[in-house]
């Protein structure tokens, strides 16, 4: 059962991950807005990591089969980091090294400050 909560969880996660990236370039008009998708599916699936851990280290309590299809399953498939490296590659490539750092520090950093703003809001709420 843990199994298929984490490959129905990475199916939704990955068609997810497609959607928003379809969307980004649909609005933009042009697939160089890409890594504008890719950025915004790490920082959302970071927040609501950090905040299903701020639920569960605040003493929350989730079903496993929950958490592996959120966590695992969901967020694994949602957030593509593999692409962040290949979108810092290609732009690089093209020679947009300031851009390409810009993006890389925005990534982590932003992730990373949502996930823990997102843990502290919902520890502080339970």
């Amino acid at each position: 059962m843990l199994w298929l909560a984490v490959a129905l969880g990475g199916a939704m996660g990955a068609v997810a991950r497609y959607g928003v990236s379809v969307g980004v370039v649909a609005v933009a008009g042009t697939s160089a807005a890409a890594p504008v998708a890719t950025l915004l599916v790490n920082v959302v699936g970071s927040g609501v990591m950090g905040a299903v851990y701020g639920f569960l280290s605040g003493g929350g309590a989730m079903p496993e089969s929950l958490r592996l299809f959120l966590g695992v399953g969901f967020l694994g498939a949602l957030t593509t980091f593999s692409t962040f490296s290949l979108d810092i590659i290609a732009l690089t490539a093209t020679r947009q090294i300031m851009l390409a750092g810009l993006y890389a520090v925005a990534s982590v950093a932003l992730s990373l400050g949502v996930f823990l703003l997102c843990a502290a809001l919902v520890r502080g709420a339970g």
